[in-house]
């Protein structure tokens, strides 16, 4: 079998990135999905000068692990329904009320 040429191998690290960027964005919960993009994003450029091909392989091999795992957690995650965070654009609540009262009323508004 021939050994995979260094632009080939390019292409497939940038495919593994885009995938992993990807996936990350599937997380239900805010805080998962930004851990996974800032984890992929660290990751890549932790190693991106990495230049021996044995290594490069090693990499792209522990990064299909993780998004193979990424894609379990993402289809148990949707399992489970969250309220989204003011962060994410979700509106809290609202004052309404007669008489000058206050009453608290929560809206689920998905953006």
């Amino acid at each position: 079998m021939p050994a995979p040429s260094q632009g080939n191998m390019a292409q497939q690290v940038r495919s593994l990135y885009r995938q992993l960027l990807r996936q990350g964005k599937q997380f239900t919960a805010y805080n998962y999905r930004e851990y996974a993009k800032r984890r992929t994003i660290d990751a890549f450029h932790e190693n991106k000068g990495v230049q021996d091909e044995r290594k490069v392989q090693e990499l792209v091999q522990k990064g299909l692990q993780e998004l193979q795992m990424m894609k379990r957690q993402t289809v148990i995650g949707q399992f489970y329904q969250i309220d989204r965070l003011v962060i994410e654009g979700g509106q809290s609540g609202k004052e309404t009320g007669k008489h000058g009262e206050i009453a608290r009323q929560k809206e689920q508004g998905y953006d």
